[in-house]
Formats: C-alpha cells, structure tokens, sequence
C-alpha cells in the first residue's frame, strides 16, 4: 500500500511539472542550455513527456515502460540543471548553493524511477515459466 502511494505521489509530480511547462514556458526557456536548439520546442515536448509518462506510471502495464522513459527524461534535461548551476548569475532568484545541491537529487529522482522498473516476484516467476 506504501509502495502505491509513493508511486501516485512520484507519479503527480511529473504531471504537475510537465503541465507547469505549459503555463510558466517563460521559465523553462531560460533554463534551456543555449547550446541546444529550438528551446520552446524542447520545453513543450519534456512537458508533454512528463505528464504522458507521470500517468503511464500509474497504469501497471505501462508501470516499467514509463518507468524508463522517466529515467530517459530526467538524463536528457540535466543538462538544464547543470546550465542553472554553473549560470547561477542568470537566476538571481535562486540561491547558488542551492542550485548546485539540487544536482544530486537528480539521481534521487533517477533511482526513485529505477524502483519502478523491476518486475514483481511474482510476476517474474511467471515469465520464468512462460518461457
């Protein structure tokens, strides 16, 4: 029962991150390394991404399939946070030391998702047998 409602509450997350993407795009641009191209193309697809996975995750069908795919998400934007880090000047609205501690919550955030990626015994059992 804990396990669900973490995964509810991981799962909410995304979707209110991906749909904040749509009403605060302003913010995300700014974040976008410039090296990238097309940044409000990017912002409105890892938003997109975000919700359709954060609802996936919820469907034990999709459970590991989203699972990943949130990894993938989360590796793709961290050079977004990285760029927030190393440019704190750029979001003096933001502490600097904050922004740097925020660096390895991504891979809180990566495990959190690896969590969800493993096959339940016993359901592992049946493919074993399955096979």
């Amino acid at each position: 029962m804990l396990k669900l409602i973490v995964k509810f509450l991981f799962a909410m997350f995304f979707v209110l991150a991906g749909v904040n993407h749509f009403f605060n795009a302003a913010f995300y641009v700014k974040i976008v390394p410039p090296y990238l191209p097309w940044h409000l193309l990017l912002v409105y697809l890892s938003g997109l991404f975000e919700i359709v996975l954060g609802c996936l995750l919820l469907l034990s069908r999709f459970t590991r399939m989203a699972a990943w795919g949130l990894i993938a998400l989360l590796i793709a934007v961290y050079p977004a946070n990285i760029h927030m880090a190393v440019n704190h000047d750029l979001f003096p609205d933001y502490n600097a030391t904050g922004l740097w501690l925020r660096l390895p919550l991504q891979f809180v955030f990566i495990a959190w998702a690896h969590w969800y990626t493993r096959i339940p015994a016993k359901r592992a059992g049946e493919v074993v047998r399955n096979s």
